[in-house]
């Protein structure tokens, strides 16, 4: 196989450091908050994520693309990522199930990306100076015009981002059990999420987050879901104030990520952006109610405050990452409602949490009984 000469790319930062690379994906610029993920597997489940709206993704992982692409293999209908930065970036594809090569992927979706950039100090970098934005070109390579460009791009906090990524319209996905009505509000929902609501008989209806307290309630759910999804969650005081009011109907409550932000705001907690966020496949977590550990799947560059739920009366803490301390899952002492920073659905990443999601049905048959 012939393989043609990659076009010359660069990646811009905030504070101008730069790398030079080779163009992978669309001929073009992009430009956002850079992140990194330390995933070794996974990058296509990674890539659809909604929770990377806005972000340029840097991989840690040497080889991005062996494996190529699958359409099971998705989070949502379209690349989420803004950008993508790794070390080598393989245009051809080992796997004789795959759909495409990333290559292919990033070219009908127009998503610019970068290779062969030293990854390790672009890292580190990123760890010692935290979270910033970053521009990438493959079309303009003078760095004085890219960083007049970059001044544009505005800064991830206070960025409401949901309202970019969540559904228009509602929709249903049935379990054949069909059981249990769960509602889930949708704030940039990862497939997988549904997918282990539905294994476990609960009949799904999405609702935009847009909704209203009284739309959700006409359709009389026994749970409520609030997922994952992109931004500021302190940006988000509509949806907040939804929340609040749904927690007065008493109905089970999971949130999952930026639902876990929220429904923290929601009961008066606060949050802050990261120096860096957590971003991975293997983030360890303890469970303070258990005892054990579990590895976890994480994506999130905003926190909730742990002293400000240690100070709140109707707040149990539940889960802690074990790299940081910092707060990563809470439960409701007067409401049957709790959440994780983390994802227990994975899609990519290990299934140590899934038993949240059996929590969750177990709360709602409970209230079912107690209801009747």
């Amino acid at each position: 196989m012939k393989f043609s000469e990659k076009q010359k790319a660069v990646i811009l930062l905030d504070d101008g450091t730069h790398f030079f690379g080779k163009a992978a994906g669309k001929i073009g610029t992009t430009a956002g908050e850079i992140a990194f993920n330390t995933g070794m597997t996974g990058y296509q489940e990674i890539f659809t994520d909604p929770s990377y709206f806005g972000q340029i993704l840097l991989m840690t992982p040497s080889h991005i693309g062996n494996y190529g692409t699958h359409d099971e293999e998705v989070e949502s209908d379209s690349l989420k990522i803004s950008g993508l930065v790794c070390k080598k970036f393989s245009e051809v594809f080992s796997r004789a199930s795959g759909s495409a090569s990333v290559q292919e992927y990033f070219e009908n979706q127009g998503l610019v990306g970068i290779s062969d950039v030293d990854t390790r100090a672009l890292v580190r970098h990123i760890r010692d100076k935290g979270a910033m934005n970053a521009i990438i070109s493959s079309e303009i390579l003078d760095i004085d015009a890219l960083k007049a460009k970059l001044k544009d791009v505005p800064s991830m906090a206070g960025l409401e981002l949901s309202s970019k990524v969540c559904t228009g319209e509602e929709y249903e996905v049935t379990s054949e059990i069909s059981e249990r009505k769960v509602a889930l509000i949708d704030f940039g929902v990862k497939k997988n999420i549904i997918r282990c609501l539905v294994e476990r008989g609960c009949n799904v209806r999405v609702f935009s987050m847009h909704t209203t307290a009284k739309d959700i309630m006409n359709w009389y759910p026994d749970g409520i879901m609030l997922s994952n999804g992109p931004g500021d969650p302190a940006a988000m005081g509509q949806s907040v104030d939804l929340i609040k009011e749904l927690l007065e109907f008493n109905i089970p409550t999971f949130g999952i990520c930026l639902g876990h932000q929220l429904l923290s705001l929601a009961n008066d907690l606060t949050t802050h952006k990261m120096h860096n966020g957590h971003r991975g496949v293997n983030h360890p977590v303890k469970n303070l109610i258990t005892g054990k550990g579990e590895i976890t799947s994480q994506n999130h560059g905003f926190v909730v405050e742990m002293e400000s739920a240690k100070s709140n009366d109707n707040i149990q803490i539940t889960h802690i990452h074990l790299n940081d301390n910092t707060l990563a899952g809470i439960k409701l002492k007067n409401k049957p409602a709790f959440s994780v920073q983390f994802h227990p659905e994975s899609s990519a990443g290990p299934n140590d949490s899934r038993y949240l999601f059996d929590e969750f049905v177990a709360l709602i048959d409970e209230h079912v009984i107690q209801t009747a």
